[in-house]
């Protein structure tokens, strides 16, 4: 992945700071420092257990957040004596004056890059350091994790909707949780593989490209021509003055026999509102056109002010369908502009774009590839940034070591088994050059390598395993955190969004297809399958009957 920030102070959302956690992160820190456990070494595991929306991958997204979170981490004045307001009177002076002075210093985090594609029950982060203070990063961190990954991943579903060729906007500032959540969506669709969005402040935060024209508010606002203050436009790279109003009227009146029309039955308020927009944006005119008739009104209208542009050196975007049946209406678009572009030789508005909106979801473009449309770009916002289909995606923390010694939380529920200490992950590769499977085994094995036979088990059952010759190996974790400081430079969102498409090529098409998805392989080595078994019979209780 190619780089471009420098390794210095990274800025950070003032939101995320050590006191966005639960309470019970904090009362646990209390009772490891009462109990002298301050000094033992722990290492945790993040990640989660099942894929999103009844598919079989997930993207990776949030780490840029929790390193700049772990370089910044430090309790305030303000904090500490917030917690002294909270915390029961007798709680020892000793523990506040230890909080104030607690740094990350001593923690190593080792993740696999942003932008990833990973798996159910592989590490997306390994934390190791002190074990007070690594239990205090357990729920920020997974704040930072759950929604960043779940809606990258909600992204690249519908980029694999939409296809490679169709422009996607995130449109869903309005319909997303609070100002952090608009934000946060925004940045992440763009990772997850969205061309754009509305959202002007993540544009300047993040350098997403922005896009938007006008609401149906804008087009309802304007009743007659004759209310227009300004008529004129230049034609383009000169000074010469036209009355832009005449050339849109001339043009309707051209128009309505090749579109079959009636000048007017075309609504007035509408063509006054995009012959203002025109005046405004002559370069950049894309208009909404489903606010009266699209066919009637807004289609005619909308090639008026076109046609007129065209006459003064300006090519018109498009427009915008916000409603009705999308697959015939944007046909029935594409006709029309063709007939237009015939009739007066205007090669161009043929391929006018064709945007579609509407509280579109993943099985709404589906279901319009099945129709066959004419549909060049989707504003999507309510499915997306909400996640409606999935609201979490479920990550968990949890201890795998303490003092270097392995623990394993045990349950009736498999899913929830951890598999304990510290592992190593790979990704073997075919000769395809697409995935094969990930394999976890214990830091002191020795690396797979590409040609050599490996012996890849499931984590729980015995009878199911494969030897797997990989024509390729990459070792999926480096450390990004050490010693106070994050030490891998960090790519930039453009840069992690050029990733996350091209981790996405390497896995294969049945592991992504929308219906019934094959499950990709997480496997153990040999080694970790029997360390892990051995520990689960030390800890699991023997029952006796009598």
């Amino acid at each position: 992945m190619n780089t471009s920030n420098k390794l210095t102070k990274h800025s950070q959302n003032g939101v995320i700071q050590p006191l966005l956690t639960d309470l019970y992160e904090i009362t646990m820190a209390y009772a490891y420092w009462k109990s002298a456990k301050k000094c033992d070494t722990a290492v945790f595991d993040l990640y989660f257990r099942k894929n999103p929306f009844r598919g079989e991958f997930t993207i990776f997204a949030g780490l840029e957040e929790c390193l700049k979170f772990l370089e910044h981490f430090h309790f305030s004045d303000d904090d500490v004596d917030y917690l002294k307001s909270i915390f029961p009177p007798n709680t020892e002076a000793a523990f506040f004056s230890y909080l104030q002075e607690l740094t990350t210093h001593d923690v190593t985090v080792c993740a696999i890059p942003e932008g990833t594609v990973v798996f159910p029950k592989v590490p997306l982060l390994r934390i190791e350091g002190p074990l007070l203070v690594v239990q205090l990063l357990e729920t920020t961190l997974l704040n930072l994790v759950n929604y960043a990954s779940l809606v990258a991943t909600n992204a690249a579903r519908f980029r694999m909707a939409a296809g490679e060729n169709k422009q996607l906007l995130e449109f869903g500032l309005r319909r997303a949780q609070g100002p952090d959540g608009g934000l946060s969506a925004s940045r992440y669709c763009y990772l997850g593989g969205f061309d754009g969005t509305s959202n002007v402040l993540a544009g300047k935060l993040f350098d997403i490209p922005v896009s938007g024209t006008h609401a149906h508010a804008f087009v309802t606002s304007f009743m007659k021509i004759n209310d227009m203050k300004s008529r004129t436009m230049c034609k383009k790279e000169t000074t010469e003055e036209t009355d832009f109003v005449d050339l849109c009227l001339k043009w309707r009146e051209s128009l309505a026999e090749v579109l079959d029309f009636i000048p007017s039955e075309a609504h007035e308020g509408e063509l006054t509102a995009f012959m203002s927009y025109a005046l405004a944006f002559p370069a950049g005119v894309l208009l909404l056109v489903d606010t009266f008739n699209v066919t009637k009104s807004g289609i005619p209208n909308f090639c008026s002010v076109a046609l007129a542009l065209n006459e003064l050196g300006y090519k018109a975007i498009g427009i915008r369908l916000d409603s009705g049946d999308l697959a015939y209406l944007s046909n029935v678009a594409r006709t029309m502009f063709k007939k237009v572009a015939e009739r007066f030789n205007v090669p161009w508005m043929s391929e006018c774009v064709i945007v579609a909106s509407n509280d579109i979801d993943e099985d709404t473009i589906l279901s319009l590839n099945q129709q066959g449309h004419s549909i060049n770009s989707y504003g999507i916002g309510t499915h997306l940034v909400t996640c409606k289909k999935q609201p979490a995606l479920g990550c968990v923390y949890k201890l795998v070591e303490v003092n270097s010694t392995p623990r394993i939380k045990l349950s009736e529920d498999m899913q929830k088994v951890t598999m304990p200490g510290s592992k190593s992950a790979y990704r073997l590769y075919g000769h395809d050059g697409t995935a094969l499977v990930d394999l976890l085994q214990k830091p002191e094995e020795p690396e797979p390598l590409p040609g050599q036979r490996v012996l890849c088990r499931h984590p729980f059952q015995e009878s199911k395993r494969a030897y797997v010759s990989p024509a390729k190996v990459e070792c999926l974790y480096k450390i990004y955190f050490k010693n106070g400081k994050i030490c891998e430079t960090l790519p930039s969102l453009k840069e992690k969004r050029d990733y996350a498409i091209e981790s996405l090529r390497k896995i294969r098409q049945d592991h992504k297809r929308a219906l019934n998805p094959t499950p990709y392989k997480v496997s153990v080595s040999d080694k970790l399958y029997t360390f892990i078994h051995e520990l689960w019979l030390e800890n699991a209780p023997i029952g006796e009957l009598s």
